[in-house]
């Protein structure tokens, strides 16, 4: 049953979800503007991601400061502006920005900005969805294991249709805006993405409107006792931001791999310390998912490489990757609600196992058309199957597999931590997950500097495809087979 109580998360929620708007305006002004290779920008979203890894000081910061949470969330909407207005007069002030630094080091700048303000506001978003589960009815008898079980997956469902319907939002007006463009002339190109950018200054309001409502909304909150500082998380947390800016700031060699194993030993660490508070089955639970989904989660990908092959070989346009962008996102949202009772009857460690063969198999069709599939199949049909064809195809049936292993995990975590650390459990879990996705980088950055993909050269991206999608499907099956060898349980 939808609550008038869901409602406040699931705008910041939302908000997340609408910040898809820049996605292809930002890829192809990377490729047209920034003379940055595959490599660096692999690199970079490793050290974009490093904000969610921060999230477990943040996350504690959140319980501790409980009535004053939307501070949290009025500071993120300051830095996700602060991006996009940087973005913007890149694009409408070039020169007057280079004279004060080079647009890379300005781009850079705003990639960085803009995942910390959504990360703080990711923090408090999460636990406001454990409090907006009620615990007692309208006669005041409380809710049984069951019931509560159900509406926190409820909740965590909403929360990612949320977040999935704001980026299918954005891929309908990403399609309506990009008609007709792939005639126009860069400069006007140039004022088109100006544009796009200065609209997604509505996100950091839907994200503050949010709070606001929520501060106003009166419905039923159960008392949870004041929590107290936990200094093995802000001691931690302190210890793994000072070694991480020394590191990257100071020109240390191997800087990504060495803040990667500071952010894993420090949030293990967390878990560990965390793990003490739980009975020891639902430890148990917890040590086991983390485990299947960080390997899940840590698979390489091919980089943006195989983008740029995408947009000068077989020539898809800012509308056309629109339109995949929407057929992907409205299909998961479906795919959520269809999939619902799967998710429900069945454990972390199958869902897992499903979705990498499901992955495995549909990342043939690209491959094959680096290889000449769309060629073969468009001689052999008229021309009805082509590349595009082909990649809708393939981008309906892949679409509802990504969100859909977060969601048990999500819905456990709100219904088995402690009430007075429901921001805390939530960010540590969290943190712990988004470091797979910084792996993913790293691993993504090896990738590329084994199998060399440049613009325009695009030889050895097939074996890179190859590679990828092997791992993709050889780690998460043996992080399930060592699981189930340990005889461990996942949620």
């Amino acid at each position: 049953m939808l609550r008038l109580s869901y409602l406040p998360p699931l705008m910041v929620y939302a908000a997340y979800g609408v910040s898809g708007l820049t996605g292809i305006v930002g890829t192809f002004f990377v490729k047209d503007y920034l003379d940055l290779s595959a490599e660096f920008l692999a690199a970079l979203l490793f050290w974009a991601g490093i904000p969610w890894a921060v999230k477990m000081p943040v996350g504690h910061l959140v319980d501790l400061i409980w009535r004053r949470k939307a501070l949290l969330v009025w500071l993120g909407a300051a830095m996700i502006a602060a991006s996009l207005l940087i973005m913007v007069g890149l694009l409408t002030h070039t020169e007057a920005m280079r004279a004060v630094m080079s647009p890379a080091r300005w781009y850079v700048t705003a990639a960085l900005l803009s995942p910390t303000g959504y990360m703080m506001q990711d923090a408090v978003a999460d636990a406001m969805t454990v409090e907006a589960v009620p615990r007692v009815d309208a006669s005041g008898k409380p809710y049984d294991e069951a019931m509560r079980k159900e509406m926190h997956t409820t909740m965590q469902t909403l929360g990612r249709v949320a977040l999935i319907g704001g980026l299918a939002l954005v891929a309908a007006a990403n399609i309506w805006i990009f008609h007709g463009s792939e005639a126009l002339p860069a400069g006007r190109k140039a004022e088109l993405y100006a544009t796009v950018y200065a609209a997604a200054l509505v996100i950091p309001l839907i994200s503050v409107l949010g709070v606001v409502l929520h501060h106003f909304l009166k419905h039923e909150r159960a008392a949870v006792e004041k929590t107290r500082p936990n200094w093995a998380v802000l001691g931690g947390s302190v210890v793994f931001v000072a070694l991480t800016l020394a590191i990257g700031l100071g020109g240390v060699p191997y800087a990504q791999e060495l803040v990667f194993a500071v952010s894993l030993a420090v949030i293990l660490f967390l878990l560990w310390r965390l793990a003490r508070e739980l009975e020891p089955a639902a430890r148990e639970v917890l040590v086991a998912t983390a485990l299947v989904l960080f390997l899940y989660r840590a698979t390489p990908a091919t980089g943006e490489g195989s983008n740029w092959w995408m947009i000068d070989v077989l020539k898809f346009d800012e509308g056309f990757l629109a339109q995949l962008q929407l057929v992907t996102y409205a299909l998961t949202l479906v795919g959520m609600f269809a999939l619902r009772g799967f998710m429900a009857k069945h454990s972390i460690a199958t869902i897992v196992v499903v979705l990498s063969v499901a992955a495995t198999v549909l990342a043939a069709p690209t491959i094959g058309m680096f290889y000449g599939l769309h060629e073969w199949t468009a001689a052999r049909t008229g021309g009805w199957v082509d590349a595009r064809t082909i990649a809708l195809i393939n981008t309906a049936l892949e679409s509802p597999l990504g969100q859909i292993a977060m969601i048990p995990m999500l819905a456990w975590i709100a219904n088995s931590a402690p009430a007075n650390l429901k921001a805390t459990y939530f960010a540590v879990m969290a943190s712990f997950s988004n470091l797979a996705l910084a792996a993913s980088q790293l691993g993504t950055t090896y990738l590329n500097r084994f199998f060399l993909v440049k613009r325009g050269d695009y030889g050895e991206l097939g074996e890179l495809m190859l590679v990828a999608a092997a791992l993709g499907l050889v780690l998460p099956l043996a992080a399930v087979a060592g699981v189930r060898l340990l005889r461990l349980r996942t949620a």
